[in-house]
């Protein structure tokens, strides 16, 4: 009796230690909270699982726009986040929610439209010009209105090309709300110009008759940067694996996986962390 109960003992013993190795592995994870184009694009799918590969850490993503990505990363409720809104990641490590901020990669933006452009804006390297034909043609746009980095982005280039887009808001100028795979979306339903990431525009597959008319000018630059919260202010975040998770973006590694995530052999992404 007492070896049957010496056995029995053992072999719960050994069941919960064979529970507990997988379930603590699995524990090994960091949150990040990102814009949806590293989503949307395609680039997590292909990033994260060589990263949690190379070092065990597994990647929970929050994908939404910049500005809430940084509002999580104000609650603590992110270890990392990886943005595209310099002036507003640095208003961020101003304020003390981060102690660094490093360039990553960029991409640029491009206007869409639809390929019979009202607007007469195709081929077009020059964006007040063409958001300048778009506001007086009151040709329809979709913002996505969403407080995210292309928000921001798109904000600033109105205002760069005198466009008060308020007076638009009842004809013209539609604010959704939604990121950027909608957005897309409700512009191809539509046949309405929209300001877009190239990255997302080249992973996006309902394009309908859409294509891209305007590009190539310098004002459509789109830089991203990653960092880790501030875990002085937040105890809770994981800086350890957060801080391996934004070393290894910025490696050779990390960049070299950046630069070779591709679609129809074009590169989404160019890395530059050197900079």
């Amino acid at each position: 009796m007492k070896r049957l109960s010496a056995h029995l003992c053992f072999a719960i013993l050994a069941s919960l230690i064979a529970f507990a190795t997988p379930s603590s592995a699995q524990d090994r994870f960091i949150t990040v909270a990102s814009t949806t184009s590293t989503e949307q694009s395609g680039l997590f799918g292909f990033l994260l699982p060589k990263f949690t590969e190379k070092t065990g850490i597994a990647v929970k993503v929050v994908a939404v726009g910049t500005g809430q990505a940084l509002d999580i990363g104000r609650r603590g409720d992110a270890d990392v986040v990886f943005v595209h809104d310099k002036a507003a990641e640095e208003k961020f490590l101003g304020e003390g929610f981060a102690t660094k901020r490093q360039d990553v990669m960029y991409n640029d933006f491009v206007v869409i439209g639809p390929k019979s452009d009202p607007a007469k804006i195709m081929g077009s390297k020059d964006i007040n010009a063409a958001l300048k034909a778009i506001a007086n043609t009151k040709s329809p746009f979709i913002s996505r209105g969403d407080k995210s980095g292309t928000h921001a982005a798109e904000l600033r280039l109105w205002k760069d090309a005198g466009v008060d887009v308020e007076q638009g808001k009842s004809s013209w100028y539609r604010e959704i709300g939604q990121g950027m795979g909608p957005a897309l979306n409700m512009a191809s339903s539509s046949n309405a110009y929209v300001l877009s990431d190239r990255g997302t525009w080249l992973s996006f597959k309902n394009r309908g008759d859409l294509v891209i008319v305007a590009e190539g000018d310098k004002r459509l630059f789109n830089q991203y940067g990653v960092m880790l919260v501030n875990p002085a202010k937040y105890p809770n975040v994981k800086a350890k694996d957060g801080q391996a998770f934004v070393d290894w973006l910025v490696s050779q590694d990390g960049q070299t996986t950046i630069g070779d995530y591709k679609i129809g052999g074009e590169p989404l992404f160019f890395p530059n962390s050197g900079n």
